[in-house]
This record gives structure tokens, sequence and C-alpha cells, in this order.
């Protein structure tokens, strides 16, 4: 009845995600789900599953490109105003030679997701930050993590994928109720072994539900999901492009951070930090 690859809705969520199947157990007649554009994964029995129709995508679509669009101008709106700021320091700092460029953070964004990490590259591009993406599936994270550092020596770290409670888990403190979240604090804890300093690599970690105190105890700047929330495919992108254009003499501004995200601070938080921007003379000719 139900193949790998199908797009389905569950029934007693009120259908409000789309995901798509990714693996079928035909003896407990279970579906694992992956959603479409939340980093969430989930089970589900055939009997709550409900084929998503041409006009349900179609919506699904549309309501996507709309959070994408609102995320997209917010982070506008406000990089026009602190450009404006920012042009006004620059002209005390720099009158006697105007000659200098600037230079945003570098991202290393590893994610056990290969078709979100497309879409969050696109975003990258869009957003004009040098960003490195890597498919590395969740549980193979903790053992490359430091290789891909030394290798990319980036100044933000992003470490995301699927994540999520498991059904039969009722401790939300036991991270063993969770299907990712023990990888994501591994990586975080193994990333830190690189680089101790908070500062000095800013790493963004979690997906859909994950266990966010456990993964800033383990040394993540960043995190989700304070409130076991899901949350969009892009909203790591959004908290690193607030840091990599963030001065480095300046400390990040939290809520302004977490609040160009979908999902606000249910979704996403996390502790003071340095930005990654810098300026510097003079400017190449070539």
């Amino acid at each position: 009845m139900w193949r790998i690859g199908d797009m389905v809705t569950r029934k007693s969520y009120g259908k409000d995600v789309c995901f798509v199947i990714v693996e079928l157990d035909d003896a407990s007649e279970t579906a694992i789900l992956k959603g479409l554009d939340v980093r969430l994964m989930a089970d589900a029995p055939y009997e709550d599953l409900e084929q998503v129709s041409d006009d349900e995508l179609r919506q699904f679509e549309a309501a996507r490109t709309q959070v994408e669009g609102e995320c997209l101008r917010l982070i506008q709106s406000r990089r026009a105003m602190e450009h404006e700021k920012r042009a006004l320091r620059r002209e005390s700092r720099f009158q006697a030679n105007p000659d200098f460029f600037e230079r945003p953070g570098r991202v290393l964004h590893l994610d056990g997701d290969g078709t979100y990490l497309k879409k969050c590259m696109t975003m990258y591009r869009e957003l004009g930050i040098r960003a490195i993406g890597q498919h590395v599936p969740e549980a193979q994270m903790p053992s490359l993590v430091n290789s891909l550092l030394q290798q990319y020596e980036p100044d933000i770290l992003i470490i995301t994928g699927h994540d999520g409670v498991i059904r039969k888990g009722k401790d939300w403190a036991d991270i063993q109720n969770y299907r990712n979240s023990h990888n994501f604090v591994r990586t975080v804890a193994n990333a830190r072994k690189h680089a101790r300093n908070m500062d000095d690599l800013v790493i963004i970690a979690g997906a859909c539900q994950s266990h966010f105190e456990a993964i800033l105890d383990a040394g993540a700047n960043f995190a989700s999901s304070p409130q076991r929330i899901m949350i969009h495919a892009l909203d790591p992108v959004f908290i690193a492009e607030k840091i990599a254009f963030t001065p480095i003499h300046e400390t990040v501004d939290l809520y302004e951070a977490v609040k160009s995200t979908y999902t606000g601070t249910d979704g996403i938080g996390g502790l003071e930090s340095r930005g990654k921007y810098r300026l510097g003379v003079p400017k190449s000719t070539y």
C-alpha cells in the first residue's frame, strides 16, 4: 500500500506536517517519516497515514515559501539598518583611508539530510555568507567532526539534521528518549576539544525537539529546542547569519538572532557570544 518516497500526513496530528516516508516495517505496519520542511523524524502506524494530494502539496509549498520569505525580509531589513550604523562608524574610523573591505564569518555546516543541506547552501549564497556544506549522517558526526574542523577551520559550526522525541519516551530529561540528540551532544563535545573557547568557534546544534539543555551543556553556543517543538529547516542558517555579520568586538544580540528564525525562542536559544564580522584594509584590486 505505502511506498518509500510517498508524501503523507498524520491524521492523528491534524495533518499539520508534510512528511516523506523513508522506511517501512510491514511486520509492525509502521512507517518512519522525515519532515519535508521541518527537521523532524517520526514514526506512525500505516492506518494513521494519509496521502498528500497535489492541492495539499501546493499549500504546503506556498506556506514554506511564505515562511522563508518573511524570515529573509526580516533579515534584509535588519541588515540594512545595521549597514547604515556601520557606515557611520566606518566614516569616523576610516576617514583618512576609506579603502577597506568586509569579511563576515565562515560557516561549516554538517547536515544529516542532503536535501535540507542543498536548501541551506542556497540560502547562504542569498545571504552572502561563505559556507561549506557536508552531508554527514547524524551517527557519523561525532567521529568526523574534528577532521572536518581541521580541514576547514570555520568561525561557525552548524550541527543539524533530524531528531525527535521517541513516541514511547515519556521523560524529556532523558536523552535516550531522543532519536539523535545523543549524536549531537557527542559531536559538540568533540568539536569543543578542537576549539575550547566558545568565541573562537561558535557552535549551533540540534534539530526538531532536540534536548536543548544537554546540547548547551556539551558546549554549544546555540541549540534547539527549548520547548521541544519542531524547527524550520533553515532556522540554523538564520542564526548563523546574525553571528557572521555581528562585528567581532560586539556580543551577538540573542533576541535579534532568534527573532530572525521561524520558531523563535521556543525553537532555538543560546548563550552570549561574540560576532565574527571583520573589516580589513586595503581592498585588493585583483
